[in-house]
């Protein structure tokens, strides 16, 4: 993914928002349920649970304001993404024990004037919860299509102060739409940004999609290395000497949360007479762990 970051809370929950999506988007009011156990796990072996988000609340409910901030607004976040971030319950809210991040096709005009004609969510746990290293794992079921671009990523504490790419970024999944069946791991940072950050794919087998079930994504980050997962699946592993000559390790430092679905965008490119809207990102956790 790539930068630029804004936040605005919103205040309706319960009931009320839960009627307000219905109205909005009335697919989306019966979301698939979760799949399998997925209770807390206290620990697993050589890590300890330090914080999550299990998406419990009642249904309709918005994030919780506690662990996650909106971030808004349609000025394209440095890609040339084409769909406007709200904080509407629409676009992101808690149903049957998942987050439901979704993507649809509107003609939406925020409070800054900028008309879109998409819209969908992204959120972070910026000011609220921030870690040096440990494994940072979700579990979701992802969008599909040409033209959307869901992702779970890390963005460095500092980035207000260093900006992007100085601040460093870590990309524990993304997914091109027009892919389903294949998700990258990428690091960035000063001097291996964009397309020279150094990025791995990881497809499923058997021609499975990545929107067909849930999946578990991660990162076990520890100092000079950082390795990547799918359903505990290492596929790949980053370190210092995998960069550039000349470029520096900036992964040394706090990193929050990210969650979104962006629609269209460099990676990606706009969506299609085939792309199917509405699209729903879900989240059946977050969980982060540090060594005990």
């Amino acid at each position: 993914m790539h930068i630029r970051t804004g936040s605005r809370s919103n205040g309706l929950c319960g009931l009320a928002a839960a009627l307000v999506i219905a109205s909005f988007c009335p697919s989306i009011a019966a979301a698939e349920p979760r799949l399998g156990d997925t209770a807390p796990q206290a620990s697993r072996p050589g890590w300890k649970l330090v914080w999550s988000d299990e998406f419990n609340a009642a249904d309709g409910s918005l994030p919780d304001s506690g662990k996650w901030t909106f971030a808004t607004g349609g000025g394209g976040w440095g890609n040339h993404e084409l769909e406007y971030y709200t904080a509407r319950p629409a676009n992101a809210h808690q149903q049957s024990g998942n987050l439901v991040i979704t993507a649809d096709s509107e003609s939406f005009t925020g409070p800054d004037g900028v008309t879109r004609a998409f819209t969908s969510a992204r959120l972070k746990t910026a000011g609220k919860f921030s870690q040096t290293y440990g494994r940072f794992e979700a579990r979701m079921k992802l969008p599909i299509g040409p033209g959307m671009w869901p992702a779970f990523w890390l963005l460095g504490d500092d980035i207000s102060q260093a900006g992007w790419p100085k601040c460093g970024e870590i990309d524990i999944m993304e997914l091109v739409g027009s892919a389903p069946s294949t998700i990258l791991g990428t690091i960035h940072g000063p001097g291996y940004s964009g397309k020279a950050g150094p990025s791995t794919k990881y497809t499923l087998p058997g021609g499975k999609r990545f929107s067909d079930d849930f999946h578990i994504f991660a990162v076990e980050w520890e100092p000079n290395v950082i390795r990547f997962y799918v359903d505990d699946v290492l596929y790949t592993t980053r370190k210092p000497a995998d960069l550039p000559g000349g470029t520096r390790w900036v992964f040394d430092k706090p990193f929050f949360i990210i969650l979104n679905v962006a629609v269209g965008g460099d990676l990606p490119g706009p969506p299609d007479s085939t792309t199917v809207f509405p699209q729903t990102m879900l989240v059946d956790y977050v969980r982060v762990y540090a060594r005990p």
